[in-house]
């Protein structure tokens, strides 16, 4: 069976990430939503998505398809059921499609279809703030699929230890003189890993391949730390994709950073209102202020984004794609992207000027911005214009 992951009706509503990426390859718990289905069918899939993404994200057709709302995580009893599915059925829940399948090429009539209802509680990620919210759970999942008949690496002997046998630490990870307590969550280290000296970590944590938590760190989850991340100073219940660093003092707190990030020293997010009253943030889909149902909810950062030192974030704030933020003073609580300044105001962040950065930043980890990427960052460039100022 051919297993392709479309993106939804949550695609919009999870921008500015799926401005840069498909809905399946949001990294929520230890992996993305596309290596968790993946793990568990046993195959590769591919993807529908929006057609300026679709270069680098194509879709795969065959004589038989089963396409996956990639909005939700995938379940041994959601497998069951997907592998269950013939010609003419699809899976729902409520009035969302979870799954339906498709013979060949030509596009189904899915009101058609015979519907299937789901009778099991799935995980969905469904609006931004669900990644940092539920990552405890998607956590637990992850850690229990990845670990699942293995044995962890020696944990040294120079690290304070409470709940061990929740403590998974893959081959080449390198964790010294720290605190590790389990007793909240499952604290995972991926392959070749660091946690330096000194740092006080409490689960649920996931720390993916190649990742650093630098001297010092104080790291409460449920967190994501992604591959090739630095973390520094204080994090709590945060959710790095890959390649960006929050590397030093400061404090980012339920927050979600897409990938090439950068945080500045000694920059810090609020993640509480001063009245505690109901956090609302930035939707791009409807183009206003959304309820998050939340009292606690920090900074939302697209990839590419950076912010200098001593920057201070509003709760709720949301920051597009490439924006590079300075100065004193609060920023606005939405900045759109290829934004350029901060609290005394914004110009265009030049497209030129940003190619140039993101091949800079990106060579420094051995990876080429392709000629596909900057087709991507130039279509949210101008998609994006409408929100600028200057």
């Amino acid at each position: 069976m051919n297993y392709i992951l479309f993106d939804g009706p949550s695609r919009n509503d999870l921008l500015p990430f799926t401005f840069t990426r498909p809905v399946a390859d949001i990294r929520i718990g230890i992996l993305t939503i596309r290596e968790k289905w993946e793990k568990m069918l046993e195959v590769t899939t591919s993807t529908k998505t929006e057609d300026y993404l679709s270069g680098k994200w194509p879709l795969e057709l065959e004589e038989e398809n089963i396409f996956i709302n990639a909005s939700y995580l995938p379940t041994k009893d959601l497998i069951e059921n997907i592998k269950s599915l013939s010609a003419n059925q699809k899976l729902v829940l409520n009035e969302d499609i979870v799954a339906y399948f498709q013979n060949g090429e030509n596009e189904v009539d899915l009101s058609a279809l015979e519907s299937i209802t789901i009778e099991n509680e799935i995980l969905k990620v469904a609006h931004t703030w669900d990644i940092f919210s539920k990552n405890g759970k998607a956590i637990e999942m992850d850690f229990a699929l990845l670990t699942k008949g293995r044995k962890s690496q020696r944990i040294d002997e120079s690290n304070y230890i409470k709940n061990a046998e929740s403590i998974f630490i893959e081959e080449g990870a390198v964790v010294e003189n720290c605190s590790l307590n389990a007793s909240s969550g499952p604290i995972y280290v991926g392959k070749n890993a660091t946690i330096m000296e000194g740092s006080l970590i409490r689960g649920p944590l996931a720390l993916c391949e190649d990742a650093t938590i630098k001297l010092g760190a104080k790291i409460y989850g449920p967190t994501t730390i992604g591959p090739s991340c630095k973390a520094g100073g204080e994090i709590n219940n945060s959710v790095l994709f890959q390649n960006s660093n929050k590397g030093h003092d400061g404090f980012l707190g339920n927050s979600v950073l897409g990938e090439w990030c950068n945080i500045g020293a000694d920059s810090n997010n609020s993640n509480l209102k001063n009245n505690y009253a109901e956090v609302r943030i930035w939707n791009y889909n409807t183009e206003n202020f959304a309820k998050t149902g939340l009292q606690f909810c920090g900074l939302i950062m697209g990839d590419h984004s950076k912010c200098g030192i001593n920057t201070m974030f509003n709760t709720g704030t949301v920051v597009g794609v490439s924006a590079n933020i300075f100065g004193s003073g609060f920023p606005r609580n939405f900045i759109p992207g290829f934004s350029w300044g901060g609290s005394g105001g914004t110009s265009t962040y030049k497209l030129d000027k940003v190619f140039e950065t993101a091949e800079l930043v990106m060579q420094r980890r051995g990876i080429d911005l392709t000629a596909e990427d900057k087709n991507i960052l130039q279509h949210v460039f101008d998609y994006s214009s409408k929100w600028r100022r200057g």
